[in-house]
């Protein structure tokens, strides 16, 4: 942390605090973030912070995103899918659109006209990537895509949409290619579906999507050639899995906080429930992981600023940090007794949001997996 970054953070706080948190019921209720909090975020510079200031970036490095969603997860907001929209999707395109498309999608994603998604995981398919079965077919200066997608984040708010997609390049993950979608409620071809129900994180659209005959200009394609999707995918999913581990660290980090106060507070037997020395141990032992989390996730972050985060460390941080991150939440919760399993308490809605973590961006089992190939 510098003064640049610690500005960031304070503005990130106000946001969240300001404009987003005091609306978490609502969106809740309906499922997803109301669209036009992107837009406000873009006018205040909090999108695409680490996109080159030509494209309608912030020109800095990804140490600002990280701040971003450190501030995001303590301020209790999950509904607006920063991670995605700022920490995916416009890598992406930074690293394989053709200077065209940069110049056409990074401004829009940047301002918050455009909102972001990434259309990877399928009913038959998840961290298995090569068992895509969404096709695209050329046709004259167009591909057709179809298929079905789903546990998309950012579904039903995106206007652009990077497709995985099996090209015909050859079997399995040598045919995958990423295509780049601008839809909206009337693309022909193109249909959003149902919002899903989750145990947690209840205001971030997490939509099924369906493409029947989608024509994607050929020019779309990412990449100088067919075949390379596969490829991108693991070159990015390091960052995306760093992204996870961001949150866990500050879900640990907040937990710690939220329980330090209610014990301080909470009367058990004429005494302040922290006095009791079981409840300082926990505590104790709770700070002490999170700090270990941190440390280790600083050092991933200074390696990743310095393009040294290989794809095994990265593995490390998502799959340890999250496990973590659970089961220090899970701690947390029991020194809250009853109230800690009513949604009044912002530790019940972390202990929600948190179980997905070991999931999403490959599945923890993946990462050890990964890990081990490389003993």
């Amino acid at each position: 942390m510098d003064d640049e970054l610690a500005a960031v953070a304070d503005l990130a706080r106000t946001f969240f605090l300001k404009d987003v948190v005091p609306h978490t019921a609502r969106f809740d209720e309906q499922g997803y973030p109301d669209k036009e909090l992107y837009r406000r975020a873009g006018e205040l510079g909090l999108l695409g912070m680490s996109i080159p200031e030509r494209y309608g970036g912030g020109g800095g490095t990804f140490a600002s995103e990280a701040v971003l969603f450190t501030e995001q997860l303590k301020s209790g907001d999950t509904s607006l899918h920063l991670g995605v929209h700022n920490g995916i999707v416009m890598p992406y395109l930074l690293a394989y659109a053709s200077e065209a498309g940069r110049r056409r999608w990074l401004p829009r994603l940047c301002s918050g006209e455009w909102v972001g998604a990434i259309a990877m995981t399928e009913p038959g398919a998840g961290t298995d990537l090569p068992a895509i079965a969404t096709r695209a077919v050329p046709d004259g200066e167009h591909y057709l895509v179809s298929g079905a997608k789903t546990f998309i984040s950012n579904g039903r708010n995106c206007d652009l949409v990077i497709i995985a997609a099996n090209t015909g390049a050859g079997p399995g993950a040598a045919g995958l290619s990423l295509l780049v979608a601008e839809v909206s409620d009337g693309t022909p071809g193109f249909e959003r579906g149902r919002i899903l129900r989750k145990l947690g994180q209840q205001g971030q659209d997490t939509t099924e999507l369906f493409f029947d005959g989608l024509r994607v200009p050929a020019q779309n394609l990412l990449g100088a050639a067919e075949g390379r999707g596969f490829r991108q995918l693991t070159e990015q999913l390091p960052q995306e899995r760093l992204i996870a581990a961001i949150g866990a660290v500050a879900a640990m980090e907040r937990a710690v906080e939220l329980a330090t106060a209610y014990t301080r507070q909470r009367t058990v037997f004429g005494k302040p429930l922290i006095a009791m020395q079981n409840t300082r141990f926990e505590l104790a032992e709770c700070a002490t992981l999170a700090r270990v989390g941190r440390v280790f996730l600083d050092d991933c972050v200074q390696r990743h600023l310095r393009g040294e985060l290989d794809a095994a460390t990265a593995a490390m941080a998502k799959y340890w940090l999250t496990d973590q991150q659970c089961v220090v939440v899970d701690r947390c919760l029991q020194l809250f007794g009853g109230y800690g399993y009513t949604m009044e308490y912002p530790i019940a809605r972390l202990y929600a949001d948190s179980r997905v973590q070991k999931i999403y961006a490959g599945a923890n089992e993946a990462m050890k997996e990964l890990i081990a190939r490389t003993l």
